[in-house]
């Protein structure tokens, strides 16, 4: 807990200024969504009267969601998959370092414990020289198990669930879509979270963990 808690707190750089490009701080969770569609057309809304929605419904499969999350900036990207193996997690950790890092020396990357969130992962998907390419770039900060609330990706996943995916979407292509428009709308507007969860704090509200 105390790492994850001091990754937020570092410089990116601890001999120079602080730097967004040079060492960013990424936070990465992933979330599983129904695909589900209606039985019956909604009636749609008229005056004084509110769309109207049956309580039926068709399952369509799932779809999966992985999401970068960069706390000081404001940046987050999603990008939704029809999977979760080791291989899609390692094509997410290439993407990060090749197109949304390019210049990063180093990306320390909050996750939680899932057993794909690891380098090992990269082994599977790519020939060993450029797995070992991509771990290099890399920073693992796990969050301690039963405390995945650590990550701030997971609330950015809550807000997504609240403010896009709380409706019937049928398939993943209508997902991407939606998906893409509340990311740009959220980045536009460089929205960040208010963490004040510090070491200090974790030490006084969680005495009872540590040894006495």
């Amino acid at each position: 807990m105390e790492e994850v808690l001091d990754a937020y707190a570092r410089p990116y750089h601890e001999e120079e200024p602080l730097d967004h490009e040079e060492e960013p701080l990424v936070c990465f969770d992933e979330m599983n969504r129904q695909l589900l569609d209606h039985v019956l057309e909604p009636l749609p809304m008229e005056p004084g009267q509110p769309q109207r929605i049956d309580y039926e419904y068709e399952r369509k499969g799932t779809a999966n969601l992985f999401l970068c999350f960069q706390p000081l900036t404001g940046w987050r990207h999603v990008e939704v998959t029809e999977r979760r193996t080791k291989k899609e997690f390692a094509h997410q950790m290439k993407a990060l370092v090749d197109l949304h890092c390019p210049e990063a020396r180093r990306i320390h990357l909050v996750c939680d414990n899932l057993n794909t969130h690891r380098p090992s992962s990269l082994y599977e998907a790519f020939t060993p020289d450029e797995a070992q390419r991509i771990r290099k770039r890399l920073v693992f900060h796990y969050t301690p198990k039963h405390g995945s609330w650590l990550n701030q990706a997971e609330i950015e996943l809550s807000v997504l669930s609240r403010q896009c995916l709380n409706r019937r979407i049928p398939e993943c292509d209508t997902m991407k879509k939606e998906v893409a428009a509340w990311e740009e709308r959220r980045n536009q507007a460089e929205t960040k979270i208010n963490w004040l969860f510090k070491v200090e704090d974790a030490r006084q509200k969680l005495k009872r963990l540590y040894p006495s």
